[in-house]
């Protein structure tokens, strides 16, 4: 009845087919868009989850090359389609009641047992003026569901960095590298952690965080995102 009175107040059209959405609790998306939504079951790398062109192939030559400091880095799909659009409106869009469903269907994925959970963080320039960390409101519903400990206020981003989009990947690492930090190293001593984030496309982010955390004393460090995105 009240998702009935929702849909009544508040009618929303999917931004994926553009038909009507009827079920308030994955709005804008209409049922179908929203179930289209499926894990990436292709080959891929067995440490950081890159999509790869041959099941014969396990580890990706940049794994092999550059060993990163995370155990596993694992994403649900690859970012086309209505994931991508969900994404988009969650991180850019201020439609952060898409976090509750897409951290549903993060789950949905093999998940390993942890100490805590913690986001890729924001520069404060950049979370002042987008007002949230999409990927925070995301690893709070996870943290929540299995019961962990989130983190927020150990991993920080202390370089206000351009946008990676269009880099290569050499240039995305420069980019990057020395922009995080770690601070109370005893909360993560020891610990097993989960690094949250929406979307990895070359890896940079998530190595560098990845690279910081361990050097800060935390024990294994696993990576998921939402989706993972091809080289621009």
């Amino acid at each position: 009845m009240l998702n009935n009175i929702l849909n009544i107040l508040f009618p929303e059209t999917c931004p994926s087919c553009e038909d009507s959405s009827h079920n308030h609790s994955i709005a804008p998306f209409c049922s179908d868009c929203w179930q289209s939504m499926v894990p990436y079951k292709g080959p891929k790398c067995q440490r950081c989850g890159k999509p790869l062109v041959s099941d014969v192939s396990i580890i990706c030559g940049e794994c092999i090359n550059d060993e990163p400091a995370f155990i596993s880095a694992a994403s649900f799909g690859l970012y086309n389609g209505p994931l991508k659009k969900a994404i988009n409106l969650l991180k850019y869009h201020g439609v952060k009641r898409l976090s509750k469903p897409l951290s549903d269907i993060l789950s949905r994925i093999n998940l390993p047992e942890v100490d805590v959970v913690i986001p890729v963080p924001l520069h404060h320039k950049r979370l002042r003026e987008r007002e949230y960390n999409q990927s925070a409101l995301i690893a709070y519903r996870i943290a929540k569901k299995y019961d962990y400990d989130l983190i927020q206020n150990c991993l920080i981003k202390t370089k206000d960095t351009s946008p990676q989009v269009g880099l290569s990947s050499k240039d995305r690492r420069k980019n990057i590298k020395n922009s995080f930090e770690v601070r109370y190293q005893r909360i993560i001593t020891g610990k097993k952690i989960l690094l949250i984030d929406d979307v990895i496309t070359t890896g940079a982010t998530i190595r560098e965080c990845s690279r910081v955390l361990n050097k800060a004393g935390a024990s294994f460090i696993y990576a998921v995102t939402l989706a993972h995105g091809m080289k621009d």
